[in-house]
């Protein structure tokens, strides 16, 4: 398990546009922290912590020091301004080491199939995220998918990925994963045969808002995507 520490402070005046911007006008961003049956805490961390933790991956659990104490928490949402693209809002949600919880967890394709020089098999990636159930301490970053052993019309289910020890698959077990396929030559289309006369030439000539009302767009983890 990764684990990162930071400091942030608790913030009041929630939703008040002037109180939004000075706050991120010093480079730091407003967040939430909710869950845990416990009521959610308004708070302000640093935009190079935020960063640094999604840099590191949305599942690293993350300890927040506050003035009332710590909270363990993960990532659960990061929203970004339409314009700027810098974080303008973050969702933490506490989490209990002792607890297993369900999250998804990005698919990583790793090595090449023989096949893919061979005869210039494509890989086609369906499913890019998978479900899964875990302690906090055992869930994974990424799962990785070894492309090494598959040929030409043959594929990998979510059922065929090897978990690390003590993760769960909660998506469907027959969910298709990736393919590898090849395109069949394209037979060239024979030209229609037509008197000349008899044809007319034609013309084919026709033919989420945030607190202070941002226009906002969600990141993630680590986000690619399907959830399974």
């Amino acid at each position: 398990m990764e684990e990162m520490n930071i400091t942030a402070e608790a913030r009041t005046g929630e939703g008040v546009k002037g109180a939004l911007s000075k706050i991120r006008a010093e480079k730091k961003v407003p967040a939430v922290i909710y869950g845990g049956h416990k009521n959610p805490v308004s708070i302000t961390v640093s935009l190079k912590d935020l960063e640094k933790i999604m840099k590191a991956g949305k599942n690293t659990v993350v300890e927040i020091t506050l003035p009332e104490g710590k909270e363990q928490v993960l990532v659960k949402e990061v929203q970004y301004h339409v314009v700027t693209d810098l974080p303008i809002h973050a969702d933490f949600q506490r989490v209990s080491l002792k607890d297993k919880m369900d999250v998804v967890v990005p698919v990583k394709l790793v090595g090449e199939s023989p096949d893919v020089k061979a005869y210039g098999a494509m890989v086609e990636h369906i499913l890019r995220e998978i479900e899964v159930r875990a302690l906090v301490s055992k869930i994974p970053h990424e799962i990785e998918v070894d492309m090494t052993p598959m040929t030409i019309n043959t594929g990998i289910v979510a059922g065929d990925i090897k978990l690390p020890e003590g993760v769960e698959l909660i998506t469907d077990a027959q969910a298709p994963v990736v393919h590898l396929t090849i395109l069949k030559d394209e037979e060239p289309a024979a030209a229609p045969v037509a008197d000349a006369a008899a044809q007319p030439e034609s013309s084919s000539t026709k033919g989420k808002k945030d607190e202070d009302g941002n226009l906002t767009k969600n990141a993630a983890p680590a986000k690619d995507a399907a959830k399974k």
